[in-house]
C-alpha cells in the first residue's frame, strides 16, 4: 500500500490510502519451473488421460467396462480374457481397480471379482493378487495399462491352476482392503 497525500480546498491535507492495482499471483511453480497444481483435479486428470488411451489402446484381451467407469471414475471394472494356449484359454475374468486422491502416487487397489476368480498361485478365492508392483514395487511411472500387462502375464505363465497354500487361512483373517497386507514375495516361477 502507499500513503499520498492529496491536497483539497479550504481543508488542510487529508491523507488517503490509495492501493495500487493488485498483480495476479503468479502460482506455485515446482523445480523445473512448471506450475503446480495444489487441488484434486490433478489426479482425476491422470486418470482420465489413463481411461482414454486404455479405451483406445487396449492390451491385448483387455477391456473396459466403460458403463462402471461413467458412474464413479475413482472405480474400474476391467475384463480381461486368457491367452490363447495358456491355462487360462478362453475364460473370462474381472478386475476392480479403486484409486485414491494420491494416485500415482499410492498404487491402485487391484482385485479379481464376480464368479470366476481365476485359480492361481498368486492369486486368493477372495480376488486378492499377490504382485508386488501393486505394493512396495510401485512406482508413479506404472500405469493401469502395465498392470493389467503384468497380471495377464502372470496368467499366461501358471503351470498348474493351484491356490496358494495359505489361501484358506488368508482369506478368513485378511483385511478387505489387500494393499494392507504384509506379501512376502518368493515365488516369481509363476
Amino acid at each position: 500500500m502507499l500513503k499520498l497525500f492529496k491536497k483539497t480546498k479550504d481543508k488542510i491535507p487529508k491523507s488517503e490510502i490509495i492501493t495500487e492495482p493488485k498483480e495476479p499471483k503468479t502460482p506455485p511453480v515446482s523445480k523445473c519451473g512448471k506450475p503446480l497444481q495444489l487441488d484434486n483435479s490433478r489426479w482425476e486428470r491422470r486418470l482420465h488421460k489413463e481411461l482414454m488411451s486404455l479405451i483406445k489402446e487396449p492390451p491385448p484381451g483387455v477391456t473396459v467396462d466403460t458403463e462402471s467407469v461413467q458412474q464413479n471414475l475413482s472405480e474400474w471394472k476391467l475384463n480381461i480374457k486368457g491367452f490363447e494356449g495358456t491355462l487360462y484359454e478362453g475364460e473370462d475374468f474381472q478386475l476392480l481397480f479403486k484409486f485414491n486422491n494420491k494416485y500415482p502416487f499410492d498404487s491402485p487397489e487391484v482385485t479379481f471379482i464376480g464368479n470366476n476368480i481365476p485359480v492361481h498361485p498368486h492369486v486368493y478365492s477372495n480376488g486378492h493378487i499377490c504382485l508386488s508392483i501393486l505394493t512396495e514395487d510401485w512406482s508413479p511411472a506404472l500405469s493401469v495399462q502395465s498392470v493389467c500387462l503384468s497380471i495377464a502375464s502372470m496368467l499366461s505363465s501358471c503351470r498348474e491352476k493351484k491356490r496358494p497354500p495359505d489361501n484358506a487361512l488368508y482369506v478368513k483373517t485378511c483385511n478387505k482392503n489387500p494393499k494392507k497386507t504384509k506379501w512376502w514375495y518368493h515365488d516369481d516361477s509363476v
